[in-house]
Protein backbone atom coordinates (compact mmCIF):
# COMPACT_ATOMS: atom_id res chain seq x y z
CA UNK A 1 0.00 0.00 0.00
CA UNK A 2 1.63 3.67 -0.82
CA UNK A 3 1.27 5.98 2.23
CA UNK A 4 0.24 9.28 2.49
CA UNK A 5 3.87 11.64 4.05
CA UNK A 6 2.49 14.68 3.73
CA UNK A 7 -0.57 16.48 3.33
CA UNK A 8 -0.96 19.87 3.17
CA UNK A 9 -4.45 21.95 3.04
CA UNK A 10 -5.24 24.47 0.04
CA UNK A 11 -8.24 26.59 -1.16
CA UNK A 12 -11.21 25.42 -2.64
CA UNK A 13 -11.23 22.22 -0.86
CA UNK A 14 -8.35 20.71 -2.11
CA UNK A 15 -5.32 18.90 -0.47
CA UNK A 16 -1.48 18.79 -2.17
CA UNK A 17 -0.90 15.11 -1.12
CA UNK A 18 2.62 13.66 -1.54
CA UNK A 19 3.06 9.39 -1.20
CA UNK A 20 6.15 7.90 -0.11
CA UNK A 21 6.75 7.02 -3.20
CA UNK A 22 7.39 10.30 -4.69
CA UNK A 23 3.97 10.31 -6.47
CA UNK A 24 2.16 13.97 -5.49
CA UNK A 25 -0.59 15.69 -6.68
CA UNK A 26 -3.61 17.78 -5.52
CA UNK A 27 -6.75 15.64 -4.07
CA UNK A 28 -10.38 17.42 -4.48
CA UNK A 29 -12.11 16.43 -1.26
CA UNK A 30 -15.44 18.62 -2.50
CA UNK A 31 -16.92 15.14 -3.56
CA UNK A 32 -16.83 13.88 -0.29
CA UNK A 33 -18.61 16.69 2.01
CA UNK A 34 -22.21 16.15 0.14
CA UNK A 35 -21.95 13.04 2.62
CA UNK A 36 -23.17 13.73 6.16
CA UNK A 37 -19.58 12.04 7.56
CA UNK A 38 -17.68 15.07 6.45
CA UNK A 39 -20.39 17.78 6.46
CA UNK A 40 -17.54 19.56 9.15
CA UNK A 41 -15.41 19.62 6.56
CA UNK A 42 -17.40 22.75 4.79
CA UNK A 43 -15.92 24.92 7.81
CA UNK A 44 -12.15 26.19 6.45
CA UNK A 45 -11.19 26.21 9.56
CA UNK A 46 -11.52 22.68 10.77
CA UNK A 47 -10.70 21.20 7.07
CA UNK A 48 -7.49 22.57 7.51
CA UNK A 49 -6.70 20.18 10.34
CA UNK A 50 -5.99 17.63 8.13
CA UNK A 51 -3.38 15.50 9.13
CA UNK A 52 -1.73 12.24 8.17
CA UNK A 53 -4.19 9.00 9.83
CA UNK A 54 -2.43 5.32 9.75
CA UNK A 55 -1.21 5.59 6.01
CA UNK A 56 -4.04 7.78 4.89
CA UNK A 57 -5.50 11.38 6.35
CA UNK A 58 -8.05 12.57 8.96
CA UNK A 59 -9.22 14.55 10.71
CA UNK A 60 -9.97 15.44 14.65
CA UNK A 61 -13.21 14.07 15.04
CA UNK A 62 -12.93 10.89 12.68
CA UNK A 63 -13.65 11.53 9.11
CA UNK A 64 -10.83 10.00 7.08
CA UNK A 65 -10.04 8.90 3.95
CA UNK A 66 -7.44 6.03 2.59
CA UNK A 67 -4.52 6.27 0.41
CA UNK A 68 -6.72 3.84 -2.32
CA UNK A 69 -9.15 6.36 -2.09
CA UNK A 70 -6.96 9.30 -2.57
CA UNK A 71 -5.02 8.01 -5.36
CA UNK A 72 -7.94 7.07 -7.60
CA UNK A 73 -9.09 10.47 -7.69
CA UNK A 74 -5.30 12.28 -7.53
CA UNK A 75 -5.13 15.48 -9.82
CA UNK A 76 -1.70 16.35 -10.98
CA UNK A 77 -0.64 19.74 -10.07
CA UNK A 78 -1.09 22.86 -12.75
Amino acid sequence: MNKIVKVTPLDGKKLAVIFEDGRSGIFDVTPYIRSDFFKRLEDDTYFRQVDIFFSGIGWPDGQDLGPDTIEADLQQPL
